[in-house]
């Protein structure tokens, strides 16, 4: 045999070896893709095998309440799951059990708004970490789709922080949207961000575009607010009498897909270079 077929043999053993090992890796990414990743979905066998190499338990946070005529009264915590389960599968994370209402006090008035106080929030949270620390977790990320429960959530991670040393991080979806993709050019109106307005719904048609019924949605006027940034003993009703702030007519799926993908690219650095790294 000559020098050129051995050099051309160990050449093609080489690119079998390296392309077994792409098909390896991809098979691996793809079953990760495809595996469960809520809990409650999960035997507790699915569970023991996965908890060997997940880190990030990742909590649903949201509402039941008035979000405009168009959209579902459980939007907050429809979008808050469904990232979630879209985070999990990119950091290879485990999706915990969450409350399905929220502290909605002041939206009330509107027909179909349940709400819980900040002490039921703070307790079931607080005792979901808490098993989850039981079961070796240290690294907990809340995925928040309600204002309101913001500041009880934050306790509560700050609480077992002290307690067990767990490292955390939260973000408030709504509030963190503005932060990434007002840059981007997508949105038309002047207040897209408000209540069940532009931004929310866009994100709702492409999460769920089943649930939204765009021929009902409406542009409210919002009012001006001679007292910005201070917090008033104000009825949501007396703001609004379609349950939306600003304009809903303008979203889009195309808008709420943009949005959707950058909050999820920079959740995914976040857990990945920070939150997991020791």
């Amino acid at each position: 045999m000559s020098k050129k077929q051995v050099k051309s043999r160990n050449f093609s053993f080489g690119t079998i070896v390296a392309l077994y090992k792409v098909i390896k890796k991809t098979l691996r990414n793809e079953r990760r893709k495809t595996m469960e990743r809520k809990l409650r979905n999960m035997s507790w066998t699915d569970f023991e095998e996965l908890r060997k190499t997940a880190k990030t338990i990742i909590l649903p946070s949201g509402a039941c309440e008035v979000y405009g005529p168009q959209n579902p009264l459980g939007a907050d915590i429809l979008v808050a799951k469904k990232l979630s389960e879209m985070l999990a599968e990119r950091v290879n994370g485990i999706v915990a059990p969450c409350l399905e209402v929220g502290q909605s006090k002041s939206l009330t008035t509107f027909p179909g708004t349940i709400a819980i106080s900040a002490n039921t929030l703070k307790a079931v949270y607080s005792e979901i970490i808490d098993e989850f620390v039981r079961l070796g977790f240290t690294r907990f990320f809340i995925v928040n789709n309600h204002l309101h429960n913001t500041q009880p959530l934050t306790e509560v991670l700050e609480d077992a922080r002290i307690a067990h040393g767990i490292k955390y991080g939260q973000v408030g979806v709504w509030q963190y949207l503005p932060v990434v993709t007002d840059k981007l050019g997508i949105w038309e109106t002047e207040k897209p961000h408000a209540h069940a307005s532009e931004a929310q719904t866009s994100v709702l048609l492409h999460l769920y575009p089943e649930l939204v019924h765009m021929e009902k949605a409406v542009n409210t006027p919002i009012k001006p607010d001679r007292w910005p940034g201070i917090t008033k003993s104000i009825l949501y009703s007396e703001q609004t009498d379609s349950g939306l702030l600003g304009d809903g007519t303008v979203a889009t799926a195309e808008k709420g897909k943009i949005a959707v993908d950058t909050a999820l690219d920079a959740m995914e650095d976040f857990i990945k270079n920070y939150l997991e790294k020791e």
